[in-house]
């Protein structure tokens, strides 16, 4: 009786995971805070999301296609990218901003360096950088007037200041009814951010999918929470609500589905956690002393041009490796 041995190269663990499902779950754990968008923010809202994946699916098509590479646009990496980038937008926005933002998430941030799995930063958070830095008025809604919002049952939208900017102005008093708003996303604000619990439900589903860790969303949300408390306790920022700021915003849509990014987040479990605190560190600073009113955006960017930093120094260290003492000796 013979007995054959095979040989092959690593890896000997597979996993019935491929990057199509694992995207694919992203894509289901993002439709909640979609569909809550459009609810709120109208028909526009729809065809800004639409315009957004589709140009980021055409972009990453063409330019696969010119470079004579294999075209992959089915792993819906890029419809992940336009899903996101639409809904980091105002519903205010010229339909011609998310074809922009496309190109520049695609071909600038994630082609160009290589692909997928080779970018040093979020596409979709890397893009939306560059249009506010480019169209402020068309990304803040300010061409259109304040940002537009409609209450569910009601006939007139409802315009307003979003809430982050109300808070920094003090111009606010929170009622039990402006939490529960927040929670469920009757506020103004970008398309996929304002409502809270789409987002939780979304971030739970990714976790309990193992698809992203506990690691990053936790302590990025418990951080801004704890130094928005430290801050108010002193007297620096009185007029914020520890609360308030983790239901309003950004910080549930950049905690579980940007800041986790796989390419532009640490691999190690301590890394993790490092880049989770320091996104709220960096976001509660800009908050609450920065001129702007949102910082999850910018405070995630940055972490993520820290990444091979943590990445080097959280390494765990090699099982049977010589310490350098010994090697010396």
């Amino acid at each position: 009786m013979e007995n054959n041995l095979m040989v092959s190269s690593t890896p000997h663990v597979r996993s019935n995971e491929t990057i199509s499902s694992v995207m694919r779950d992203v894509v289901i754990a993002l439709l909640p805070a979609a569909i809550m968008g459009i609810v709120y923010f109208g028909i526009r809202a729809a065809i800004l999301i639409i315009i957004s994946i589709v140009s980021s699916v055409g972009f990453e098509a063409l330019y696969q296609k010119l470079s004579k590479q294999k075209v992959t646009v089915t792993d819906f990496s890029a419809v992940i990218t336009g899903l996101l980038l639409a809904m980091n937008m105002p519903s205010t926005a010229p339909f011609w901003v998310p074809v922009v933002g496309a190109f520049f998430a695609i071909v600038i941030v994630k082609q160009i360096f290589g692909g997928l799995g080779q970018n040093f930063m979020n596409p979709a958070l890397g893009a939306r950088a560059f249009l506010v830095a480019s169209y402020p008025t068309a990304m803040t809604g300010a061409a259109f007037g304040a940002t537009s919002y409609g209450v569910i049952g009601a006939v007139d939208a409802t315009s307003s200041a979003t809430p982050l900017a109300q808070l920094a102005e003090g111009t606010v008093n929170l009622t039990q009814q402006d939490y529960v708003n927040a929670f469920i996303g009757n506020i103004g604000g970008c398309i996929g951010e304002t409502c809270a619990i789409a987002l939780i439900l979304g971030g739970v589903y990714l976790m309990m999918k193992k698809v992203i860790s506990w690691k990053i969303p936790v302590s990025y949300i418990l951080t801004v929470f704890v130094l928005t408390y430290i801050f108010k306790l002193c007297g620096a920022a009185p007029t914020r609500e520890p609360l308030y700021e983790l239901l309003t915003g950004g910080l549930m849509l950049g905690a579980f589905f940007m800041a986790t990014d796989y390419a532009s987040s640490p691999v190690t479990p301590n890394g993790q956690i490092i880049m989770g605190i320091g996104c709220g560190v960096l976001t509660t600073l800009i908050r609450l002393f920065g001129g702007y009113p949102e910082g999850v955006s910018y405070s995630i960017l940055l972490m993520n041009l820290c990444v091979p930093l943590i990445d080097r120094y959280t390494r765990p260290k090699i099982f049977g490796a010589l310490k350098k003492e010994a090697k010396k000796s």
